[in-house]
């Protein structure tokens, strides 16, 4: 069973469009415990949205995991890891923070609990509501 997630990234950093352009991308960088251990779950084929931060604070795409938990090779020091992801698909429409923040659905979800958090969990149930509201079926 896959598992969905939601990974940060500041578009002046990496953009959604990068992602596309380079196909198959690390994800690197990480360096709060709790995004690690999120990054050391993932399995291949679990998919992820990818959530533009700072600027334009909105969902743009779908990211599937194709390489699973390894050691993050910018690390200068430390037990970290990254895994490889490719970029599945861009959202008709993308989901903004304010529309996630006022959908009582998802008035649960970890991007919210844990704002600043660069890799969360997102369940089956918002995953689903999500993708509605991005305009994919």
């Amino acid at each position: 069973m896959s598992r969905h997630w939601l990974l940060k990234s500041e578009p002046e950093a990496f953009s959604w469009t990068e992602q596309q352009a380079r196909g198959v991308e690390p994800w690197t960088g990480v360096r709060n415990h709790l995004a690690k251990q999120h990054l050391r779950a993932m399995r291949l084929g679990d998919l992820a949205f990818f959530y533009h931060s700072n600027t334009g604070r909105e969902i743009v795409g779908i990211v599937e995991v194709v390489r699973e938990a390894y050691p993050d090779p910018t690390a200068e020091s430390g037990d970290w890891v990254c895994v490889d992801v490719r970029a599945r698909q861009t959202l008709p429409r993308p989901v903004t923070l304010a529309a996630i923040k006022a959908d009582p659905a998802l008035a649960g979800m970890a991007l919210l609990r844990q704002s600043r958090l660069s890799v969360s969990p997102v369940t089956a149930a918002e995953w689903a509501h999500l993708c509605a509201l991005g305009g994919l079926p």
